[in-house]
């Protein structure tokens, strides 16, 4: 696999060897201990300041972060650890990753990716020890790789043997289901509402992928201005449920 070129690698249709495909989707559940459930990512400030206050909103709201972050930001990191571990490209890949996690505009964003991402790390290592976890913890220790949420989420995925389109969907899914999973203790909609909102969204995050499928990973971008500065005031609210 070492020698595999990334279009090679990019293609791959079949889990590795040695693993069941329900490998993957216990990354994917929403009981993972990774942090999740803690961090709004300025989900909080909106709900509180009256500017997100209903599901169809709340539905605008996913629709924009894939759009303008989750599918042309972090899944590109995913992509680029697809590219680049075959062939042990680490510089590229860290850079990429250091890169994307320096365009995260508010302290809390970095902050609770890059948690997410560790813990991610240290559960993963601890169920699968006969992964490749070498060169990422060894980047992690000497501070070239920030050990964010999406890179760990596309090593993992890889060394799996999980299609790329799968480990990016795989990755929009559970950033849906963890701003769904807030707007649940936030505002004022029920669980059913929160399935049906989750079935209405599933095909969005196809066609986000999709959308930027072909794009560099070094031409990567995020433009969401107002989730950023929401994120930045989360801090200062009177009250909060959510970690800062």
């Amino acid at each position: 696999m070492d020698g595999m070129k990334p279009a090679t690698a990019v293609r791959q249709a079949e889990m590795a060897p040695g693993f069941h495909w329900l490998a993957y989707q216990q990354l994917l559940d929403s009981a993972l201990p990774i942090g999740g459930f803690s961090h709004s990512f300025g989900l909080e400030t909106l709900v509180q300041q009256g500017r997100l206050e209903t599901v169809s909103e709340l539905e605008a709201y996913i629709g924009t972060m894939l759009l303008h972050s989750w599918a042309s930001s972090d899944a590109m990191v995913i992509k680029a650890a697809y590219i680049h571990i075959p062939c042990g490209e680490w510089n590229q890949l860290w850079t990429i990753d250091h890169m994307l996690h320096v365009q995260r505009v508010s302290s809390e964003a970095r902050s609770g990716v890059q948690k997410m991402g560790r813990r991610l790390l240290q559960i993963s290592r601890a169920m699968y020890p006969e992964l490749n976890w070498k060169p990422l913890d060894e980047a992690v220790k000497a501070g070239l790789c920030s050990c964010n949420h999406p890179i760990v989420h596309g090593w993992v995925s890889y060394h799996l043997g999980v299609p790329l389109y799968q480990a990016v969907e795989g990755y929009l899914y559970s950033c849906v289901m963890t701003c769904i999973n807030s707007a649940l203790r936030l505002m004022s909609m029920g669980q059913t509402q929160g399935q049906m909102l989750l079935s209405k969204v599933i095909p969005l995050i196809g066609s986000q992928w999709q959308r930027v499928a072909q794009l560099d990973p070094m031409d990567a971008y995020t433009n969401s201005p107002a989730a950023d500065l929401a994120m930045m005031q989360h801090e200062t609210l009177y009250s909060r449920l959510f970690m800062s």
